[in-house]
């Protein structure tokens, strides 16, 4: 989003070197070190004009595109500054403009470029692991409905939650506050507007009493029963800054607080003990029963720029110890806007995980005290730019994401969602090969069933011998492979919540079943006190039929036993109409009736005593 930082930061992150600048950068730099960007940006151009251009002047250049998301000036200023300069972050902020300008090969290039110069970087690590990520994440399917919403304004609107019939919102509408330098948009209020029955909503309302300040004030949660209201807010209001020395530039940070409900007003405002002077508190989410707030900090002793926490919310309405989601969900990147659902699902926005554009929408969950492995969402809630501030109603399927994708009405806008399928998936990769030699099999039929043993979907194998499935995490399945001169097998897929799951399905060639008065399969049962087949009966038979189609000379007697239960005449009646439909069966499969013949044994010849 264009803007994101700026309720963030307390100290840019260039990562370039301040010995460049000199007196001809002087008037830029100032307006930069004030995160004036959008002045800095057309005092650094000028320099360019001017013929004072270099790396040092290039390279801020770009930072100040990047900082308000001007995504093509800001390439092409990073490609200038790294022709002389080979800073590892410029080079990842250069691959994350390429993707949001829609060049993937370009933005992987130098993703690969960044991974061998941090080869312990959680974003390297994660490139290397899985360099084609882009496609998987594209051909993923679409799981949710998207629209924008049309309260949205020429400025900056975010957010999105619903509560006791009402949608609060953050924008920058509010004209009758000053302009922020980093954008020139007003600074940040919450606003509230009602939800009609028909589904619109009336005109947004700054949320008065003393919510709302002439500085930033940021998204918002809510306790269970809606009394209770938690913020974040820039700590100018409470005189609470740091100055640099040498620029005499004030930064602030921002900080967490709580307003109770009194009527239909918002009073009691109160910050928390976990607030500082130098580090920043924000994007609140409280948990379904009340107990636990989640927030993104920069605090000391994080993974990264900005991490997600929780802390307990003790019974006094204080906050427990902050603890860290840890690396699963944090990386050397931004994680922010985190969301729990009433299910237990996280969801948060990073530029530290794989996606599409900068901010991406991830989600995992907490299980068996651990976190699953952290998932993109896909599109089209994910696209080349920022996405955040995601916010779900589980029973529903419906919510609100954020975005400053093309198309929009302002700098960021706020869209409604509607979930389609089911969110959390696994992809099931089946590898075919050859038992005998290895060799990968070509065009194989295999066939996916649901943990209740329903046909789902059938597929052929490629020429590496790899078909794909998606199932829904923690669901069980079933693949059954079949091919012309092997014998057919059946492998369980335990349910997983891995991202991906490999199968290696190692098939034997029919002769393996083929002795020299029979054909070994294994037992055909059937259910008690019926003839009819089975699905495992008829996945038996299919081996018989393919061994019969191999060898048409074959000739087959078949025979059918019980136990002793029952009397004897009922026994050789049952195991007789056994024979026959097994018969009636391998027929029916394109062979020939003179080639087969059956007949029952009932209890005569019992298998065990």
């Amino acid at each position: 989003m264009k803007n994101i930082q700026k309720y963030l930061l307390i100290t840019l992150l260039s990562g370039l070197s301040v010995t460049a600048q000199n007196k001809d950068t002087k008037r830029a730099d100032k307006h930069f070190n004030r995160f004036e960007f959008v002045e800095a940006a057309e005092e650094y151009a000028k320099l360019v004009e001017d013929g004072k251009g270099d790396s040092y002047v290039y390279g801020q250049l770009a930072e100040s595109y990047y900082n308000v998301f001007n995504t093509e000036e800001a390439e092409r200023w990073y490609a200038k500054a790294l022709e002389s300069s080979d800073n590892p972050e410029m080079i990842f902020k250069y691959s994350q403009m390429l993707k949001a300008n829609g060049k993937y090969e370009a933005s992987n290039v130098q993703m690969a470029r960044f991974a061998e110069m941090r080869p312990s970087d959680d974003r390297a690590i994660a490139y290397k692991k899985n360099p084609d990520y882009l496609p998987k994440i594209l051909e993923k399917g679409k799981k949710f409905n998207i629209q924008n919403m049309g309260f949205n304004s020429k400025y900056s609107d975010f957010g999105g939650t619903l509560q006791d019939g009402k949608l609060y919102i953050t924008s920058a509408r509010n004209t009758s506050r000053r302009t922020y330098g980093w954008n020139e948009e007003p600074f940040l209020d919450i606003y509230e507007m009602s939800k009609n029955a028909d589904g619109t909503y009336l005109a947004a309302a700054l949320v008065e009493d003393k919510v709302n300040t002439k500085y930033h004030e940021g998204v918002v949660s809510f306790s269970p029963d809606g009394n209770t209201m938690y913020f974040s807010r820039e700590s100018f209001f409470e005189k609470m800054y740091e100055k640099d020395s040498i620029t005499k530039n004030r930064y602030s940070v921002l900080q967490l607080f709580k307003a109770t409900k009194e009527g239909d007003k918002w009073s009691n405002i109160e910050g928390f003990a976990i607030n500082s002077e130098n580090y920043s508190v924000k994007n609140p989410s409280v948990s379904a029963d009340g107990k636990t707030l989640y927030f993104a900090s920069n605090m000391p002793g994080g993974y990264g720029l900005f991490d997600i926490y929780k802390a307990s919310i003790n019974d006094d309405g204080t906050l427990g110890e902050a603890e860290n989601l840890g690396q699963k969900v944090n990386t050397q990147g931004q994680e922010m806007f985190p969301y729990i659902s009433s299910n237990g699902t996280l969801y948060f926005s990073s530029n530290g995980h794989l996606g599409l554009g900068n901010l991406d929408v991830f989600h995992t969950k907490e299980i068996d005290g651990k976190m699953a492995p952290v998932r993109n969402i896909g599109v089209p809630i994910n696209s080349n730019a920022d996405d955040f501030a995601f916010r779900l109603d589980e029973e529903s399927g419906e919510g609100f994401v954020s975005s400053n994708r093309e198309g929009g009405v302002g700098s960021d806008d706020i869209y409604a969602i509607k979930k389609l399928q089911p969110l959390c998936d696994v992809l099931i990769t089946g590898t075919v090969t050859d038992s005998k030699t290895g060799n990968p099999i070509n065009a194989a039929s295999v066939t996916m069933y649901d943990s209740k043993g329903n046909k789902v979907l059938s597929k052929v194998t490629d020429s590496d011998g790899t078909v794909e499935f998606i199932v829904e995490c923690g669901e069980g399945s079933a693949l059954e492979v079949s091919m012309d001169g092997y014998e057919s097998k059946r492998v369980t897929v335990e349910g997983s919540e891995e991202e991906e799951v490999a199968v290696a399905i190692a098939l034997d060639p029919i002769e393996e079943i083929v002795a020299v008065d029979r054909v070994n399969l294994d037992p055909i049962y059937f259910d008690f006190d019926k003839s009819n087949i089975t699905s495992q009966a008829a996945f038996e038979l299919d081996k018989l039929v393919q061994v019969m189609q191999k060898y048409p000379e074959m000739v087959i007697s078949v025979s059918s036993h019980t136990d002793s239960r029952g009397s004897a005449s009922y026994n050789m009646a049952l195991s007789d109409r056994r024979a026959k439909t097994t018969v009636s069966y391998v027929v029916s499969k394109g062979i020939d009736r003179s080639r087969i013949t059956g007949s029952g044994k009932g209890e005569s010849e019992p298998k065990e005593d």
